[in-house]
């Protein structure tokens, strides 16, 4: 299973979704205490950049998680404006925004009905409500949202392109649309090339590898404790990968610069 999570983007396209539902099925059932609210990789600074973010004490576990959306989205005032998250996982992210920034609605879909499901009872926030939805196919009209947001997701998409066209077809004019991802060196100016040929203007990009390496040199001790606590030995260092644990092939991928994370601010 370990090699499956690892190299799940390389896998079939008819397979992933149903793993990914499988996934956090699972995910879903190990988590008992149900207090895993976030899956990214986080982000984490040397010269204290969110000093002055404050959060409740609930919160402070998930501290880097919670910066990486900050930084992800710093580029959008969210006030008066509405915006879809497309690949919400667990919510934690849509949770964070909504309730620190306000928008006049945030929408927030992902692929598994149970993770959606777990999310609308987990967290009851004003304006804040989670649907099931496919990236590829988003059942809204156009020209509906002001931002589209979109964390550490896109990449294992079977059609990437696809997607970047319903972002296009869903924002309003002069819309952003905040995206951050892992990305092999190789595969950057695909992705760049796809967003320009979709018409996307880049008002910022940036890669942001060594603060997500950073943060899981932080976090990892925590997240290992975290697996151990709750997952069976038989699996555990598939949930090492899948976290990207400090010695994961994931964490050694960031440390060594064969995978990057950019973090994009784009509009229509």
């Amino acid at each position: 299973m370990k090699n499956i999570v690892e190299q799940y983007c390389e896998l079939p396209k008819s397979v992933r979704k149903p793993l990914w539902s499988f996934w956090h099925k699972l995910i879903l059932k190990l988590d008992k205490e149900q207090k895993t609210v976030f899956l990214n990789y986080g982000y984490a600074s040397p010269n204290g950049e969110f000093k002055d973010l404050v959060i409740s004490p609930e919160e402070e576990a998930d501290r880097y998680s919670i910066q990486l959306y900050h930084r992800v989205t710093k580029n959008h005032d969210f006030a008066n404006t509405h915006v879809l998250e497309v690949g919400s996982g667990r919510g934690g992210g849509a949770s964070f925004l909504t309730r620190t920034f306000k928008p006049a609605s945030y929408t927030a879909i992902d692929l598994a009905q149970k993770t959606i499901d777990f999310c609308n009872e987990h967290h009851k926030v004003p304006n804040l409500k989670f649907l099931k939805g496919d990236a590829e196919n988003l059942t809204f009209e156009n020209e509906k949202f002001d931002a589209v947001v979109n964390v550490e997701s896109a990449r294992c998409y079977p059609n990437i392109d696809v997607f970047f066209k319903e972002v296009m077809r869903v924002l309003k004019p002069g819309g952003k649309f905040l995206y951050a991802d892992m990305i092999k060196k190789e595969e950057l100016p695909k992705i760049e090339g796809l967003l320009a040929k979709t018409g996307f203007k880049t008002i910022d990009k940036t890669d942001i590898r060594e603060n997500v390496v950073l943060a899981l040199k932080k976090d990892s001790e925590a997240r290992k404790k975290d697996i151990d606590g709750r997952v069976p030995k038989l699996i555990r260092t598939s949930f090492y990968e899948f976290a990207g644990v400090e010695g994961s092939d994931r964490y050694k991928s960031f440390e060594s610069s064969e995978m990057q994370y950019w973090s994009f601010t784009l509009q229509k």
